[in-house]
């Protein structure tokens, strides 16, 4: 009995064995015969999208300092307020200047009854006609020194020169306030400008290409990742490019109707480079290895073999190669994540203007 048991085992085992061993002869056959897309980088006229870190500037930003010196009375806004222009907003204690002009409107008036007197005078013959001159300059000067006062006794109420938003306030009410201190700062925020660096041959590309486009708008990405509902527009370019870095600064403005966008802030601007014979490809058709892109090249002997590549820039399906690739390059588009390195393979070669034809070229 015992013999028969392990004759049955012995036998079951090599039926599994069989079956595994036709399943994995099955399996490689499979294999062998798999057949992958391939296909070439394609030459083309296009555009990328290409982020560009930017700092974000008010329209117009100023600091609010005091004309004058002396205590801080009253303080009329809090920070981060929004103001109108022409409101209040600090007043520096007036008796000083007050008191200015009272003496100065004085001095006004005596001289103004010297005058008089030198002229009832001159009219007579009594004084020379220099003297009544010489009252007249005196009273001039008076006027002169009024005028002054004025000036001097409104630079103690601080007014918003424009609508804004009202930053830290760094002094309290009671303080001492010496000439030119600075009370705060005031930002226009209802269009905001974006600072970005842009390289030499971008900037070349920009320009020699900037007639051409169908749309010279630019978008804000934000830091939280959202993009700011509101287009911009490219204004202006600096006139000349910073020795140490090789980059030019642009200036693109946007609107900014709910407040959004603060002064400081950061974000990137994205835009659309137009590229001439730029070499490009499917996304689907690399993969990454510690962040380095590669592509699976097939050489004449139909072996695939992994090559890096540099990527200037990318759109939805597509990236722009910058160097690593040919137009007369056979690349792997489809199993990519099945072949091995050395591997031979049978393909089926597409061209590359119908496998591009299918994928998007442009940015939603």
């Amino acid at each position: 009995m015992k013999k028969i048991i392990q004759a049955l085992i012995l036998i079951a085992f090599i039926y599994q064995t069989a079956c595994t061993t036709a399943a994995e002869e099955k399996n490689i056959t499979a294999e062998d015969n798999t057949q992958y897309v391939v296909t070439s980088p394609l030459l083309k006229d296009t555009s990328f999208i290409k982020d560009y870190v930017s700092q974000i500037k008010s329209i117009r930003n100023i600091e609010i300092r005091t004309h004058e010196k002396g205590y801080l009375q009253k303080i009329y806004v809090d920070e981060g307020q929004y103001v109108k222009a022409g409101q209040m907003l600090f007043k520096i204690m007036p008796r000083i200047y007050e008191a200015e002009l009272q003496k100065s409107e004085a001095e006004s008036r005596q001289a103004a009854i010297e005058l008089q007197n030198a002229k009832t005078l001159a009219d007579k013959n009594i004084v020379s006609k220099n003297e009544q001159e010489m009252a007249q300059a005196k009273l001039d000067k008076s006027k002169a020194e009024i005028a002054l006062a004025k000036i001097h006794l409104s630079f103690t109420d601080i007014k918003a020169p424009f609508d804004g938003f009202i930053d830290r306030i760094p002094k309290k009410q009671g303080s001492l306030i010496d000439e030119g201190e600075l009370l705060t700062s005031l930002s226009d925020n209802s269009r905001m400008n974006a600072y970005f660096n842009v390289s030499e041959p971008e900037y070349l590309d920009y320009k020699t290409n900037n007639k051409d486009r169908g749309d010279s708008k630019v978008s804000l990405l934000l830091a939280n990742g959202q993009l700011l509902p509101y287009k911009g527009e490219v204004e202006t370019i600096e006139s000349e490019f910073n020795n140490e870095t090789g980059n030019i600064a642009f200036r693109a403005n946007f609107p900014n109707p709910d407040k959004l966008l603060r002064n400081g802030e950061t974000g990137k601007v994205r835009m659309a480079v137009p590229v001439k014979n730029a070499l490009i490809i499917p996304q689907k058709a690399t993969f990454e290895i510690q962040d380095k892109k590669y592509v699976f090249v097939v050489d004449k002997n139909n072996i695939v073999r992994s090559k890096e590549i540099t990527v200037r820039g990318e759109l939805p399906d597509i990236y722009v190669v910058e160097n690593g690739l040919t137009v007369n390059d056979k690349i792997l588009l489809e199993g990519v994540q099945k072949v091995k390195e050395n591997e031979a393979i049978r393909f089926k070669y597409e061209k590359p203007g119908d496998i591009i034809s299918h994928l998007r070229l442009k940015s939603e």
